[in-house]
């Protein structure tokens, strides 16, 4: 008797794309987002207590959101929070970080 080997299936990017974007909301129930993407946007609850301070809320956005493209799209993103236009709704911009180049060794002064 043989035993065949399983070939490992090359593991899929989601059909979702690249965050682009994230709208976070204070709502009574909690904090919602949406996450935009290349090909649409994800909504759903973040992953924090109600009373979450805003600006650790807007932290945790972004380390979703940056966990995100780099466990499913292999990338490394920036998140810019733009300022507030309305009470408890803040939005951001995702953008592909730039490459770190390691120093040379002749770099050294």
């Amino acid at each position: 008797m043989t035993r065949r080997s399983r070939k490992k299936k090359e593991k899929e990017r989601p059909a979702w794309g690249v965050p682009t974007g994230i709208v976070l909301l204070a709502t009574p129930e909690g904090w919602r987002t949406s996450v935009l993407t290349e090909r649409g946007m994800l909504c759903g609850r973040l992953d924090v207590p109600i009373d979450t301070d805003p600006h650790d809320a807007r932290d945790a956005a972004a380390v979703m959101v940056t966990e995100l493209a780099r466990d499913f799209h292999a990338t490394y993103v920036e998140v810019s929070w733009n300022p507030p236009r309305e009470p408890w709704s803040w939005t951001a911009q995702v953008t592909l970080a730039a490459e770190i180049q390691p120093l040379s060794p002749d770099a050294e002064g």
